[in-house]
């Protein structure tokens, strides 16, 4: 079991070294790993097969296959569940193919099922594997009928082994039996599937489970979200899950909250990242090509369709595991309101698919926290700030400039300015209300003061639904030996919580007023 870093950039290809003049290779052995002892492996069988049948597989995707075959001293699995967690365009295909050929022709298997989220990349799959058979005689003599029929896709050989190609739903599967597994789009896998699915192999004495996709994306990345904290703990602990094999490329990317220089963390835009999270750089993927893909998509997703950063729901019994659900719900009152001086804040999601805006005010010894919009997109932020600000007067504007609502700053100010033209006449424009832009030691306090206020009574809220559904999902980001709300990987919207907390410290921060211009000393005759 180990976690890889940067220490382990040796095992990237050793037989491949990058060169100046050469090209460039990702790593053929992922970050995260961690998988049971196994005594033997099958994967060679697999490998030769897949070289026989015209599949010459990448070096990391013979590592992957050398992992997830282990065998225990008797034979059977020692990892009768794996996860391989890749970006797209890496080649995963291929192992899914090697896996399949060898349950059919060497792993005398009886039964192997593949299903996807998309039925149409299954059926890809499909013409894939019947092609790689028709192509090696002495597989194909074997094969009874390939079946393209709806609904019974799939390949019989002649001694009753079947590969089926079924649809992700509540009912697919049932009724088959089945040794082998083969989840692929694993992103997208929820209890419906896994409840159809995953239990053909119950009464299959040696079989395996397999999940093979990329970056979770929140709250559909359900059954993903569990593998991956399954192998995140056993990594933790020291001791490997006992039945699972995990194997994840992705990077671990730089916090705002990072010193420059910092070294525990991956910058995105770096050549390294790119290598670390793809090991087809090399083989299928260009690094300039793949690198210009951020241009295109934007960093959110670019890290997350590229780099393996992903979103992944929390566990159900994680539900309300900052603040509890009874004493956030002690707080409410549907009748409360805001006296002035009230704040404002701006929090949008990392992907910039969301925006809330919210407010902050006095009520009687406690502070009503209110949630004023959370809507699509950010588009509408900026005007929304003039309207509320000029009902409002807000003693404040709240933006963290290192989050993804910084980048609104600029929009923000232009709509709040009272006279525009100042700066075309060399003035400071001035504004209907100031923006204050927090620090990280700013966001630490507004955090721990929001839960302090929660855990003594003098909070107040309206019960609105987008506030609680971001507090039941909440999870804490450490930052050294404090914290503050974690952003990624919770599954939900949690701006509505960012929101209302940087509201509540803007209601209480001391504003610097702009220093006045002086007239400089003079010396008169």
């Amino acid at each position: 079991m180990t976690l890889l870093s940067s220490e382990r950039s040796a095992g990237q290809l050793p037989e491949q070294p990058p060169t100046p003049d050469g090209p460039v290779y990702g790593w053929q052995t992922p970050p995260i790993e961690t998988a049971p002892k196994a005594a033997s492996t099958a994967a060679q069988e697999a490998i030769d097969l897949a070289g026989k049948a015209g599949l010459h597989l990448d070096p990391w995707q013979q590592h992957v296959l050398r992992i997830a075959m282990g065998e225990k001293p008797n034979g059977e699995w020692s990892a009768p569940e794996v996860c391989i967690n890749i970006p797209r365009q890496n080649g995963k295909g291929g192992v899914i193919e090697a896996r399949v050929l060898w349950g059919l022709f060497i792993g005398g298997e009886q039964g192997i099922l593949v299903s996807a989220h998309e039925f149409k990349t299954t059926m890809n799959t499909m013409k894939r594997i019947e092609r790689l058979i028709r192509s090696c005689p002495d597989l194909h003599k074997r094969v009874k009928a390939y079946h393209k029929t709806v609904g019974r896709e799939g390949i019989e050989l002649h001694d009753g082994r079947e590969l089926r190609y079924v649809a992700r739903s509540r009912g697919s599967g049932r009724g088959f039996t089945a040794a082998c597994v083969i989840f692929d789009e694993c992103m997208i896998l929820g209890d419906d599937a896994m409840g159809a699915l995953a239990p053909t192999t119950d009464a299959v004495d040696n079989c395996q489970l397999w999940y093979l996709g990329s970056a979770g994306i929140g709250a559909a990345s359900q059954q993903l979200g569990r593998l991956r904290r399954r192998a995140l703990a056993a990594l933790e602990s020291g001791e490997p899950d006992p039945v699972l094999a995990y194997l994840e490329w992705s990077i671990n990317p730089h916090l705002t909250e990072c010193s420059r220089g910092c070294t525990e963390h991956d910058d995105i835009g770096s050549v390294e990242s790119l290598l670390k999270s793809n090991p087809a750089v090399g083989y299928r993927l260009q690094v300039e090509k793949s690198m210009h893909r951020r241009l295109t998509m934007g960093d959110a997703l670019y890290a997350r369709e590229r780099l393996g950063v992903g979103e992944y729901p929390s566990e159900e019994g994680d539900a309300w595991s900052v603040i509890g659900k009874d004493a956030w719900e002690a707080l409410a009152d549907g009748e409360s309101s805001a006296a002035d001086p009230v704040a404002f804040a701006i929090d949008v999601t990392p992907e910039r698919s969301h925006a809330s805006i919210c407010v902050a005010g006095r009520n009687g010894e406690a502070v009503h926290v209110e949630v004023v919009d959370n809507r699509p997109g950010t588009d509408w932020v900026a005007k929304r700030a003039r309207e509320l600000t000029e009902k409002w007067g807000p003693r404040c504007w709240v933006i963290d400039p290192g989050s993804p609502a910084g980048s609104l700053i600029g929009e923000v100010r232009q709509e709040l300015k009272v006279d525009p033209d100042a700066e075309d006449e060399g003035e400071e424009p001035r504004l209907l209300a100031p923006i204050v832009q927090t620090k990280t030691r700013d966001v630490v306090q507004a955090t721990g003061q929001f839960y302090d206020a929660v855990a003594a009574s003098r909070i107040v809220h309206l019960d609105q639904a987008p506030l609680s559904t971001a507090l039941a999902g909440a999870r804490k980001r450490d930052l050294g030996e404090a914290w503050a709300w974690a952003r990624r990987g919770v599954g939900v919207d949690i701006t509505p919580l960012v929101g209302v907390t940087h509201a509540r410290w803007g209601l209480f921060v001391e504003i610097e007023e702009p220093e006045e211009e002086v007239e400089p000393w003079a010396e008169f005759d």
